[in-house]
């Protein structure tokens, strides 16, 4: 672990000395179920102690949470550990005041048959357009709700069967440890600190999910999900094996100049058939996703080697490099240019 240096998070004054209120970059409401896993809770929470201020004093300032229960009464944790809720539950609230809204399951006894007035309050939420984190098996909640219907969702694979049993329209994954659809996040259990950083590093910048990963000794060479460079699918995250082989020779294509007929006759379809399929699954056309991949191989050249961007956009499957650069600026907002001049001088600062 590197030594952290605290002068690069700077002494604050105690916000109760501060006659300035500091508007938070971050706000969570935390809805605990009975017998709730603690692990995933304390992993998302102590992430964002370390980002809610530029010391380690742990002040509410850049970062604040809640702690709430549905009925407004103290809950237990799966190990035993008893919790009294913070602040009294309210939907207005939730939806006025709230970046996210976490709701932390555990025991499949509490989750399996939640209440249904929970059920409603998750739909008012979701229809207000709340994001929403379901940690541990509180994704039965989403899915009783009907909230998980045609989106991806990680799940525990102790209850992947029974999951997709009861919710058949949901595509339940056990390899990952979360996923994001749509503003919907389930995450399986585990520690939920990668899921963590990557929020914290999308409201409050790198340095302070930076800061959390240090403190928290997580090692900072593992792969960590980013906003910088956003994994697009696994062909494992489809279940129609006609869309996963395509995206798999798509990925292992990505400088070749391959049709969309080359792609469907290797999978042994048409463009027809394989137009369709990916709509239905993906959202999008098979020529949008392969543009997205060669555009996110890419960024990572241009953030991590000294290529021309003629020579990227050729590696990357693009006749030119106006062409390239075009579809870049339409997909990220900037040129490669200034995404390229961007990246070093973050790096500079760290």
């Amino acid at each position: 672990m590197r030594n952290i240096n605290t002068s690069a998070y700077e002494e604050i004054l105690d916000p109760e000395e501060s006659s300035d209120p500091i508007s938070p970059d971050m706000r969570v409401a935390f809805i605990l179920m009975n017998k709730f896993t603690l692990a995933p809770v304390t992993g998302l929470v102590e992430s964002l102690r370390f980002a809610a201020d530029r010391s380690f004093r742990s002040f509410q300032i850049y970062c604040k949470w809640d702690w709430m229960t549905f009925n407004d009464q103290p809950v237990s944790a799966s190990c035993g550990l008893s919790i009294n809720p913070t602040k009294a539950f309210n939907l207005q609230d939730l939806k006025e005041n709230y970046d996210y809204v976490v709701i932390a399951g555990g025991l499949m006894s509490e989750t399996r048959h939640p209440p249904e007035e929970l059920v409603e309050a998750m739909k008012e939420l979701h229809l207000s357009k709340t994001p929403l984190i379901a940690l541990c098996s509180s994704s039965f909640v989403l899915g009783k709700a009907g909230i998980l219907d045609g989106r991806k969702c990680a799940v525990h694979f102790t209850i992947r069967d029974e999951f997709i049993e009861n919710f058949p329209k949901a595509l339940a994954l056990i390899d990952k440890t979360y996923v994001e659809d749509r503003g919907i996040f389930t995450c399986p259990g585990g520690t939920a600190i990668d899921l963590a950083a990557n929020l914290i590093r999308q409201h409050c910048g790198d340095i302070r999910a930076q800061k959390g990963l240090e403190y928290l000794l997580i090692n900072s060479e593992k792969p960590i999900r980013t906003n910088e460079f956003p994994v697009l699918d696994n062909p494992s995250t489809y279940e129609n094996t006609t869309v996963s082989r395509a995206i798999a020779f798509m990925s292992e294509n990505l400088s070749a100049h391959v049709t969309l007929k080359e792609v469907a006759e290797h999978v042994k379809t048409n463009p027809r058939q394989l137009h369709r399929v990916f709509v239905a699954n993906t959202n999008e056309s098979p020529a949008n996703y392969w543009r997205r991949l060669r555009l996110a191989h890419a960024r990572k050249l241009l953030a991590n080697t000294s290529s021309y961007v003629t020579t990227i956009a050729i590696e990357c499957g693009f006749s030119d490099a106006s062409h390239f650069i075009l579809w870049f600026k339409k997909q990220y907002g900037e040129t490669p240019f200034a995404y390229r001049k961007r990246r070093h001088e973050v790096e500079k600062l760290n």
